[in-house]
């Protein structure tokens, strides 16, 4: 989770517009650098609707196709099947249903949901824990028929986990929990729990980048080019205006699209050499290495709860994607508060964080029925978006989500992004999961690190969390209570490094007597409402979180007060809101 004064991108200079910045009438004014063009709850024309839409289903469309490419290999899939590509469409399909269910009925934020590397862990520990090794299975000797049912039947147990846990995400929602649950997430549990997510992958990531090591250096040196040297670089993009023709806008492009951009040179790179013939010929660089697949792959096919067969659950699976669920529920939340803050609008109240929660598990029990092999989650990189192209308008969120729609729908789409060679996608894992790692480390600025209570217990958390996982993937049979359920469950949750260390950091730091400030409970606190007093001195929540419809309904009915998703709810600390200024108007 980015601190949200670090998310806010701004212009050094006034006056200039990028390419998202398209007033919808000809004759409309520059905003001055501070103001958005369009609030929350307006509604731009299509054109601009669309333009924007499409950027942000940009910004996350790398991300999402990562979270299945990554688990592939661990359900035993081979290059050249089609499935690949059939989950890539699946969990774009995914995402774009969950992302017009939260924006519409959820948190109400102009938030785009997609797959989240928090459950791809879980996913990769439930696939070699319960099921025999894909070296060990002689695949080469398999029919297609056998070699499906290898890699579906480990896929559904993942739907099985992932739709069930996600249940516990939605009952926290509906009753109201999040904010009991909070109480005990404290920095000193998010810093273990996001760092070892990030730590995670570094075997993954480095076994797929030494599919063939230049392709892969490639990958990260241009992403870091692009991401840290030329961020701030404006590019004349040429567009076309009606009644003045084509004309040139200047965007910051790699700021919006580094990974876009690094991956398409890469990838054309791998093409180059692999008809050259300098890429040796078993290496997985190859763009050859996935055969027929993106030709066998039909143009349409429309993604459909249980077309992997029916999801099967096991204790140690649900038990197993927990941890993701925990982790999901603590970045989610982080995000709100970020994107209200970016999108200029008072602080999500309680009602709109649990139907955001409960909204967010009923995203992730669809991606399980569906077969997504990962939930779904807050994307924080749509979130800096807003910023950028001072468009905070929901309704482009929701066309964003459109577009998911519709492109997961194109077959030959997810085939195309199946055949990603691997050395790109190891690139890929080291760049972001290093970034992941500093996330959960950058929280440590909340808490007193001359503390020797907190260094104990940040040290000894990630320490136990890297050593346990390890010893038991070296000791597979070193639990034994007597029963095989039990064995199973411990297993998998301890082989989980992020459970391991986020559950000791929760409970050493809710035991070990420390005062609020050395714990860094206030400045979290302040971090979290940061900006509220200004926000809230003539603005009210009515018109930000509302729900679409049936407002006068749940206001004549009192009773619906004490629903903890109601927009009437008023919870244990309500506070009474008054009437929203600019960032909240409503022309709808």
């Amino acid at each position: 989770m980015n601190k949200p004064e670090d998310l806010t991108v701004s212009r050094a200079e006034g006056g200039d517009n990028n390419a998202s910045q398209l007033p919808a009438q000809e004759n409309s004014p520059t905003p001055p650098e501070d103001q958005f063009l369009y609030a929350m709850n307006d509604v731009p024309d299509w054109s601009t609707s669309f333009l924007v839409g499409f950027q942000h289903y940009l910004a996350m469309i790398g991300g999402t196709i990562a979270t299945p490419l990554i688990v592939c290999p661990y359900l035993c899939m081979v290059e050249d099947d089609i499935g690949r590509g059939y989950l890539v469409s699946t969990i774009i399909f995914v995402s774009g249903i969950i992302t017009l269910l939260q924006t519409t009925f959820g948190i109400r934020l102009p938030i785009v949901q997609g797959g989240n590397f928090a459950y791809v862990v879980p996913a990769i520990t439930i696939a070699s824990t319960s099921f025999p090794p894909c070296s060990s299975l002689p695949l080469a000797n398999m029919t297609q028929a056998e070699k499906t049912e290898e890699w579906q039947l480990r896929i559904r147990e993942l739907q099985g986990a992932i739709a069930v846990s996600a249940l516990a995400q939605v009952f926290v929602g509906l009753t109201g929990l999040v904010g009991v649950f909070l109480s005990w997430i404290t920095p000193l549990a998010i810093v273990p729990t996001v760092t070892l997510l990030g730590l995670s992958l570094y075997e993954q990531g480095a076994k797929q980048a030494a599919g063939y090591w230049p392709i892969s250096s490639l990958t990260i040196v241009l992403l870091v080019i692009f991401s840290q040297y030329m961020k701030d670089i404006e590019v004349p993009i040429p567009i076309y205006r009606m009644k003045k023709g084509f004309e040139f806008t200047f965007v910051k492009i790699f700021t919006f699209y580094p990974l876009l951009i690094a991956v398409a040179i890469s990838w054309t790179a791998c093409g180059i050499l692999t008809v050259n013939d300098f890429i040796p010929r078993n290496s997985t660089a190859r763009t050859d290495s996935a055969g027929s697949l993106l030709s066998d792959t039909p143009w349409f096919r429309i993604p459909y709860p249980g077309q992997w067969g029916s999801p099967t659950v096991s204790v140690a699976g649900v038990v197993g994607v927990m941890a993701g669920v925990v982790a999901s529920i603590i970045e989610s939340i982080g995000d709100y508060y970020a994107c209200a803050r970016i999108a200029r609008v008072p602080p999500p109240p309680v009602h709109a964080i649990n139907r955001g929660v409960a909204i967010e598990g009923v995203g992730c029990v669809l991606a399980g029925l569906w077969g997504t092999s990962s939930g779904t989650a807050s994307y924080t990189g749509n979130i800096v978006l807003l910023g950028i192209s001072k468009v905070a308008s929901r309704r482009v969120v929701q066309v964003s989500g459109f577009m998911m729609l519709v492109c997961g729908l194109f077959g030959k789409f997810g085939a195309f992004f199946a055949t990603l060679p691997q050395p790109v996608l190891g690139g890929i894992i080291i760049y972001f999961f290093g970034i992941i790692t500093a996330l959960g480390l950058s929280t440590l600025q909340f808490v007193s690190l001359t503390s020797s209570r907190n260094l104990f217990v940040l040290g000894f958390s990630i320490f136990m969390g890297l050593a346990v996982p390890d010893w038991l993937e070296k000791n597979p049979d070193a639990i034994q209570t007597g029963s095989a359920i039990a064995d199973q469950s411990l297993t998998v949750l301890l082989k989980t490094t992020m459970f391991v260390g986020g559950f000791l950091g929760c409970f050493l730091d809710n035991t070990i007597p420390g005062t609020e400030e050395e714990r860094g409970l206030v400045a979290w606190e302040e971090y979290l409402k940061g900006g509220e007093e200004a926000l809230l001195e003539n603005n009210s929540v009515e018109e930000c979180y509302d729900l679409p419809w049936g407002m006068g309904v749940i206001r004549r009915h009192k009773w619906f007060k004490w629903i903890p998703f109601s927009p009437t709810y008023e919870g244990v600390s309500f506070k009474k809101r008054r009437l929203c200024s600019s960032p909240c108007r409503k022309d709808q």
